[in-house]
C-alpha cells in the first residue's frame, strides 16, 4: 500500500528531495537525464500494475485523462510535455518540486492553476509502501483528473480558499477535504463505485480495497462531515466519501460559506471510523 501525508501538510515526514536547488516558490527542474534505468524500470513496474486495475476500479474521467496525457509504461514521463497537454486541455501548468512544500506555496500554486509534481522516484523497496509523495504518485495519481475541466476548476478553487485560510484549524479542515476527495475520493457510476483519488489509484492494494472490500464504510459526500472527519495516514481508510459525480464536488465547494464552516473547527472532530445518524451509506455496488 502507498501511504501518503496530504500534500499541504508536512507533519513529521523526513523530506528527502533536493530542496537546496529549488526556487523561492519551491519550483525545481526535472533534470530528466539524471533518472537511472532502474528508476525507469520502477516507473514501468508501477504503471503496468496500476493500469491493469483501471477498467474495473477507476472513474471514467481518470481513465480518459490518462489517455489524454499520452504517457505509457516505457519511460518516466517528462513534466514539460505533460504541462503542454494540460495547458491546452484545462489551463493547468505542471511544475516540478523537490517534495512536500509548505501550505502557503502549495495553495498559491493551485490558485494560479499550477500543480506541483515531485521529481524523484521511489526506491524499489518502496513499491508497496511510501511515506511521502514521489513522481509516480503525483503524476499517475493526480494529473489524469486535471485533464477534466470541472475537477481542474475545483482544484483551483480549493487553492484560492487555502490562500485565504490563515488559522491552523482552518488549514486542518482543508487538509481533510483534500484527503477525502483529491487523495481518497470515490464516485458513483453506472457500473458501480469507482475511484478518482490519487492515493487510491497509485496504490494497487487500496485500489481494490476502497472500491470492493466489505470492511470500510462508504458514505455519501457531505462537505461539513468531511471537514470535521479525521483521517488515517498509516493504514487503509475506514471511511470513504462518495460523490454523485465530479460536478457534485465542484458545486459543493463553490456554494459553501467557508468562513462559517471554519467556525466549526472549535467543535470536536469525528474519528475516522465514526458513524453518524445523518450519514447516508452507499451500500449498492453494481457489478463491473
Amino acid at each position: 500500500m502507498t501511504r501518503l501525508p496530504v500534500a499541504p501538510t508536512q507533519g513529521s515526514v523526513v523530506l528527502r528531495g533536493d530542496y537546496a536547488r529549488a526556487a523561492a516558490d519551491f519550483r525545481i527542474s526535472q533534470t530528466y537525464e539524471s533518472y537511472t534505468e532502474d528508476e525507469h524500470d520502477i516507473w514501468r513496474t508501477l504503471f503496468e500494475r496500476q493500469v491493469g486495475l483501471l477498467t474495473e476500479h477507476a472513474a471514467p474521467e481518470f481513465q480518459a485523462g490518462l489517455r489524454l496525457l499520452g504517457v505509457d509504461s516505457h519511460r518516466i514521463p517528462m513534466l514539460e510535455e505533460a504541462s503542454e497537454r494540460l495547458q491546452r486541455l484545462t489551463g493547468f501548468e505542471v511544475i516540478g518540486v523537490p517534495g512536500l512544500i509548505p501550505e502557503a506555496d502549495f495553495f498559491a500554486h493551485l490558485a494560479e492553476r499550477r500543480f506541483p509534481v515531485t521529481v524523484w522516484m521511489r526506491r524499489r523497496d518502496e513499491l508497496d509502501y511510501l511515506v511521502e509523495p514521489d513522481l509516480f504518485h503525483d503524476f499517475f495519481g493526480h494529473l489524469p483528473m486535471l485533464a477534466h475541466t470541472v475537477f481542474a476548476n475545483f482544484i483551483q478553487a480549493y487553492g484560492a480558499i487555502g490562500v485565504h485560510a490563515k488559522s491552523p484549524a482552518a488549514l486542518k479542515m482543508l487538509a481533510r477535504l483534500y484527503w477525502y476527495t483529491v487523495e481518497f475520493g470515490l464516485v458513483t457510476t453506472s457500473r458501480g463505485l469507482r475511484a478518482y483519488g490519487a492515493g487510491i489509484l497509485s496504490s494497487s492494494g487500496e485500489t481494490i480495497y476502497a472500491t470492493k472490500a466489505s470492511g470500510p464504510a462508504r458514505i455519501a459526500f457531505d462537505l461539513q462531515r468531511v471537514l470535521r472527519t479525521n483521517y488515517l495516514i498509516d493504514s487503509y481508510q475506514k471511511t470513504y466519501f462518495v460523490l454523485h459525480d465530479i460536478e457534485h464536488l465542484f458545486d459543493s465547494v463553490l456554494a459553501a460559506d467557508f468562513d462559517a464552516l471554519f467556525e466549526l473547527a472549535d467543535q470536536p472532530a469525528y474519528e475516522s471510523d465514526a458513524r453518524l445518524p445523518t450519514d447516508q451509506p452507499i451500500v449498492s455496488l453494481a457489478p463491473s
